[in-house]
C-alpha cells in the first residue's frame, strides 16, 4: 500500500505530530508499505526541500513546504508530489495550529478538496477545537466555533476514514454526524534495550517521574500532603523521590516550591536524549501525569510511561466538558483524595499492547481495508 501523510511540520524533536508521523511511517515501512511525509507549513524550513529522515533503521522521504509559501505555490508542489507518488491513501494528521499560527486554517478544507488523484482519505484528529471545556473563556469559545466550522468543512469535503485518540473527541465528532474510530497514541520515545531491566530498589525508595511539559493548576500541595500521610502510615518506610524529565515548562516552579517546603527529594534533568529518557523512566516505579484526566489519551508522555510499564497517577486541574463522562483507564488513576492515592500505590501495572507502536500500525492498516 502507498500512503502519504500530510502534517504541518516535521523537524525531528521539535514537532510532536511530526515525530508521531515519522515513527508510524517507519513501522509501516517495516511492514512492507511505501510511505511519504508531506509538510504543508514547515516552521523549520525556509525553502521547499525533500529529504531523507531516518527512524529506527528506516529511511522516510519527507517533502517540506515552508510556512512562508503562498497557498497557490503550496498547492502546485503538493499536487506534483501526489502525481509522482500516486498514493493509495492520503492520511491527514490534523492539528489546527499546525496549519495556522492562530489555529484558524480557513484555507485548508478547499485546498484538500482540490487535490486530484485516485487516492482515498484517512484523517487523524489529534486535536479538534478549543473552548469545549466548562470553564472556557468567551474568547476561547469564539475561536473554537470557527475551528469547529473548519473541521466540519474538512469532513464534508472528503469521504474519509476518521480516527482520533480520545473518547472525548470521538464523541464530539459523532455529534457532528460522523463516525470516528479510536486509534490509540503510541510513545514517541524509542524504548532503550537497556531499559528492559528496572534498576530501582523498591525496598528503600519510591521514585515518581514527571515527564514533559507540566500543565498548570495541578493541586500539588494537597497531593504531596496526602501522599506523605499515606507513606507515613505504611509499615514500609521508603524515601520519596521525584524526577522531572525533559523540558517541564514554567509550571515546574510550583512543584519545586511545594517540594522544598515539604522536604521532598527531587531531581530535574532538563533536556536528555531518548535513550536517557527511557533509562530514567525504567528507574521509576510510578508516573505522574498533569494532563487533565479526560485528555490523557492524547498525551505522548503518558504513552511513554505506559510503554515502560509504569502505573500513572493523574494530578491535574479539574477540566470537564458538559455532557461527557470519561470511563476509567486501565493503568491511570485520577487523583481526587487520599483514598485515590491508596488505590494507586497498591495498583500493579496491567500489561497491554494498546499503546504499542506495532499494534497501532496494524490497527491503522486494518482500518483502511
Amino acid at each position: 500500500m502507498r500512503i502519504i501523510f500530510i502534517c504541518g511540520s516535521a523537524q525531528p524533536g521539535k514537532d510532536g505530530v511530526g515525530d508521531y508521523t515519522r515513527r508510524l511511517c517507519g513501522m509501516l515501512t517495516t511492514m512492507g508499505h511505501q510511505t511519504r511525509i508531506l509538510t504543508l507549513c514547515d516552521n523549520h524550513s525556509s525553502l521547499y526541500i525533500n529529504e531523507i529522515q531516518e527512524i529506527e533503521g528506516n529511511k522516510i522521504v519527507v517533502y517540506r513546504i515552508p510556512v512562508s509559501s503562498s497557498t497557490k505555490q503550496r498547492f502546485i508542489w503538493s499536487q506534483n508530489i501526489l502525481n509522482d507518488f500516486q498514493p493509495d491513501w492520503i492520511s491527514l494528521q490534523f492539528v489546527p495550529y499546525s496549519f495556522n499560527p492562530k489555529g484558524l486554517p480557513f484555507w485548508l478544507p478547499s485546498f484538500l478538496k482540490k487535490l486530484k488523484g485516485n487516492h482515498k482519505w484517512q484523517i487523524m484528529f489529534h486535536e479538534l477545537w478549543i473552548g469545549m471545556d466548562s470553564g472556557a473563556t468567551f474568547k476561547s469559545k469564539c475561536i473554537g466555533l470557527l475551528q469547529k466550522k473548519i473541521v466540519l468543512n474538512i469532513l464534508k469535503n472528503n469521504n474519509s476514514i476518521i480516527n482520533t485518540q480520545t473518547d472525548l473527541y470521538q464523541s464530539k465528532i459523532q455529534a457532528l454526524g460522523y463516525n470516528a474510530q479510536i486509534l490509540p497514541l503510541f510513545s514517541n520515545i524509542i524504548k532503550s534495550v537497556d531499559s528492559n531491566t528496572r534498576t530501582v530498589t523498591d525496598e528503600f525508595e519510591l521514585r515518581f517521574c514527571v515527564f514533559g511539559g507540566i500543565h498548570y493548576g495541578a493541586p500539588v500541595a494537597k497531593f504531596i500532603d496526602e501522599l506523605k500521610q499515606v507513606l507515613s502510615s505504611s509499615k514500609e518506610k521508603r524515601k520519596l523521590n521525584f524526577i522531572f524529565i525533559g523540558n517541564c515548562g514554567v509550571a515546574i516552579e510550583e512543584w519545586k516550591k511545594v517540594f522544598l517546603g515539604n522536604q521532598v527529594n527531587f531531581e530535574i534533568t532538563g533536556f536528555v536524549t531518548d535513550s536517557e529518557i527511557s533509562m530514567l523512566l525504567s528507574s521509576c516505579q510510578y508516573g505522574i501525569s498533569t494532563t487533565p484526566y479526560i485528555l490523557n489519551q492524547k498525551s505522548g508522555s503518558l504513552a511513554a510511561m505506559f510503554d515502560h510499564q509504569l502505573p500513572v497517577l493523574c494530578v491535574a486541574r479539574n477540566w470537564t466538558v458538559k455532557g461527557f463522562n470519561q470511563e476509567r483507564f486501565l493503568n491511570l488513576v485520577n487523583y481526587q483524595n487520599i483514598e485515590s492515592i491508596n488505590e494507586f500505590i497498591n495498583r500493579k501495572f496491567i500489561a497491554s499492547n494498546e499503546n504499542n507502536l506495532e499494534s497501532v500500525a496494524i490497527k491503522f492498516i486494518k482500518g483502511l481495508k
